[in-house]
């Protein structure tokens, strides 16, 4: 099998593979805007840590559609990007948000580190289930977007029992099998989903602009938004098993 692969990469020109490893190397760089994003979070600059976390997503969101355009997996077949891709996820998705939710005073203090270690450990394991993914590409379970649990948190300042209660929650609904939209690949309502993501990418610029400090229509678009993208497939199933 090596040698195969070998034989097809050696078959590819050396610009065209070197334009493949260009897009390991632009999706290995969330991984150092997640360094940044840590440095920010340990400053307490909240606002500029979900900045660089959200640049972090936007080559999360890039990298895929490059990469199967420029057939990187064939060209480069020694470099695994979903492999790649996962390393720099658990980074940008799970520890630094995992950092900041421990670290900013959003958790009760005796329940924080535990509840630390416990977004880790679970996304650690939700990112090596192997049914983490639906057939028809939704997550299964709470997909360890902790970077939008965080932003929630902050953005909503619930009092520490109620913040230590959600988080909780959402570390055991890791291991429930309902299913999530991915934005992107779910193709069942896509062009809306789209649509609704741009505009919450909008409100967060606005969010992070004000340092949280935004009206109520902004807070309640945010919140509805994300009560559609979590929400809407468990409402889907439901209407139609009613009208069954």
């Amino acid at each position: 099998m090596n040698r195969i692969n070998q034989e097809v990469s050696s078959s590819a020109s050396p610009r065209a593979r070197a334009a493949a490893f260009s897009v390991h190397i632009f999706t290995a760089m969330g991984a150092g805007i997640g360094l940044i994003a840590l440095l920010e979070a340990v400053r307490e600059h909240w606002a500029a840590m979900f900045a660089w976390l959200g640049l972090a997503l936007v080559i999360d969101a890039l990298d895929g559609p490059i990469a199967r355009r420029l057939d990187v997996a064939r060209v480069q077949p020694d470099w695994s990007g979903d492999v790649l891709d996962l390393v720099v996820d658990f980074v940008t998705y799970v520890f630094v948000p995992a950092y900041a939710i421990t670290a900013s005073g959003l958790l009760l203090p005796v329940a924080a580190p535990i509840l630390g270690a416990g977004i880790v450990v679970s996304s650690a394991l939700y990112f090596a289930d192997r049914r983490m993914k639906t057939d028809d590409n939704h997550f299964r379970g709470f997909p360890a977007l902790w970077n939008a649990a965080a932003f929630y948190l902050f953005l909503l300042h619930p009092p520490p029992v109620v913040s230590s209660l959600a988080v909780a929650a959402l570390i055991a609904l890791t291991f429930v099998p309902f299913n999530v939209v991915h934005p992107v690949r779910v193709v069942r309502w896509r062009g809306f989903t789209l649509s609704l993501i741009g505009i919450w990418s909008v409100l967060a610029v606005i969010a992070l602009a004000m340092d949280f400090n935004v009206s109520a229509p902004i807070t309640i678009g945010l919140c509805a938004i994300a009560v559609y993208i979590v929400g809407s497939d468990a409402a889907i199933r439901f209407a139609k098993s009613f009208n069954a």
